[in-house]
C-alpha cells in the first residue's frame, strides 16, 4: 500500500469568507484543525502549505511557504512535491483546509487506484476534485508547467497520466464540498447538526 505525504492547502486569502478562512470555526473546531485531524488519520507525513508564518497559529506540523504570491493552490502542490521528496515519499495527497467532509476512505481508495498513473482524481457528479487528488511527485513536470504560465491544478493534471475515480453521491451531501463563503459555512453547520 502506498504511503503518501499529505499537504493541507491553507494559503488562500479567503476573501469571500471575510479572511482568515483556516481559523473559521465549524462545530466548535477551526477548519484547519478539522483538516489536520483528517490528514493525520490518513498519513504519518503531513504538512501545512501557507502564505506566511503569521497566517496560522503554531502547529506541530511543518509549514511550507508559498513560492509565489497569488497563483492559487498550485503553489501548495509545488511546495508539497518538494516536501514529499524530502520525506522520501513518491506520492502526495493535496487537500484544502476548507473541505471538512472528505471521505475517510479517500487516501486508501486513491492509493489503490493510482497504480502506474500520475494522478488519481475523484470525480463526483461530473465535477473534478483536484484539491482532493493523489499525485505522483514529479517536480520537473510541474516546474515546466509553471514556467509556461500554468496555474490551474486541473489543467496540470490533464497534462499528466490522469485516472478519474468516480465517487458515489452521498445522501448526506457532497463529501468534497469546499467552504468559500459564510453561506457555505452556515450550511455546513446545519449539515453537522441536522434537525431531529
Amino acid at each position: 500500500m502506498l504511503s503518501p505525504a499529505i499537504v493541507i492547502a491553507a494559503g488562500g486569502a479567503g476573501q469571500r469568507m471575510g479572511g482568515n478562512k483556516p481559523l473559521r470555526s465549524l462545530g466548535g473546531k477551526s477548519l484547519l484543525d478539522r483538516a489536520i485531524s483528517f490528514a493525520t488519520t490518513q498519513s504519518d507525513c503531513v504538512a501545512l502549505a501557507v502564505r506566511d508564518c503569521n497566517q496560522v497559529s503554531a502547529q506541530d506540523l511543518p509549514l511550507l511557504f508559498d513560492a509565489g504570491p497569488d497563483i492559487g493552490p498550485i503553489s501548495a502542490l509545488e511546495t508539497g512535491f518538494r516536501f514529499a521528496c524530502e520525506q522520501g515519499r513518491l506520492h502526495l495527497l493535496l487537500i484544502g483546509c476548507d473541505q471538512p467532509f472528505l471521505p475517510v476512505t479517500l487516501a486508501e481508495t486513491l492509493a489503490q487506484a493510482i497504480a502506474g498513473h500520475d494522478v488519481a482524481m475523484p470525480v463526483i457528479n461530473n465535477q473534478y476534485q483536484p484539491l482532493a487528488a493523489l499525485w505522483r511527485v514529479d517536480e520537473p513536470a510541474l516546474k515546466a508547467y509553471l514556467l509556461a504560465g500554468g496555474m490551474s491544478l486541473r489543467r496540470f493534471a490533464v497534462t499528466r497520466d490522469l485516472i478519474d475515480i468516480v465517487w458515489p453521491l452521498s445522501p448526506g451531501g457532497d463529501p468534497f464540498d469546499n467552504l468559500n463563503d459564510p453561506e457555505a459555512l452556515s450550511a455546513a453547520e446545519q449539515r453537522l447538526s441536522p434537525p431531529a
